[in-house]
């Protein structure tokens, strides 16, 4: 998953970002408001959000994104324990509320949550053609029940389409969920983990509409 952190406490900010780039994830973490990058056309799979930031409100932030029709996964990461601020949260747009300190393995969890809700699915596990089983909890692809070993860039790729399953996904939107920012890729980095993914789990599970990007059917 791509995941934008905002959360201004620097040993916070950097242990929670370690930890879920250890686990596979692609994190953009930002200490301030200004420091986030317009959103527009950057694609996110949830936004992990600090209420109280040095520049401004986390939730007003998250309020105006809403207003302007971004529907992204929001979890509001928060020591307001109150129920009137956790309604409030919940109420504003957020999609989760996980008051610190809390278990990073607590914050994977509920992130696997969100991937389900995604996903369009009750469990983890999505079949697609050709025989291909994806899991999201476990981080694995599975071919004819076989378990098939990809790279991490090659799994970061399917997964990014899986939780898109059944729309066509832009190469651009693959390369930023893929990269982040501060990063560099091949012009053609795509085109070579799609075909790394077919080599090792058949042509079909992966479609190409030419001109507009790729996409898998569940």
């Amino acid at each position: 998953m791509r995941l934008l952190l905002l959360e201004d406490d620097a040993i916070l900010g950097e242990g929670l970002s370690g930890f879920l780039r250890a686990e596979g994830h692609v994190v953009d973490w930002f200490q301030r408001l200004l420091d986030v990058p317009a959103l527009d056309g950057e694609p996110y799979d949830a936004w992990l959000v600090d209420w109280q930031l040095p520049d401004g409100s986390g939730l007003d932030w998250l309020r105006g994104l809403r207003a302007r029709g971004h529907a992204t996964p929001a979890l509001m990461l928060t020591a307001r324990d109150r129920l009137a601020d956790r309604i409030r949260g919940l109420d504003t747009g957020a999609d989760d509320y996980l008051v610190k300190p809390f278990a990073p393995e607590e914050l994977l969890a509920r992130l696997r949550a969100v991937q389900r809700r995604v996903a369009g699915t009750a469990s983890s596990g999505v079949t697609l053609r050709g025989g291909v089983t994806v899991d999201l909890h476990a981080r694995a692809a599975f071919l004819d029940g076989e378990r098939v070993d990809l790279t991490h860039r090659e799994w970061s790729l399917l997964e990014a389409l899986v939780q898109r399953a059944g729309r066509i996904v832009p190469k651009s939107t693959l390369e930023a969920l893929l990269l982040g920012f501060g990063g560099e890729l091949s012009s053609n980095a795509v085109e070579v983990h799609v075909s790394g993914i077919r080599r090792k789990l058949g042509h079909a599970v992966i479609e190409t509409v030419r001109g507009l990007g790729y996409r898998v059917t569940p």
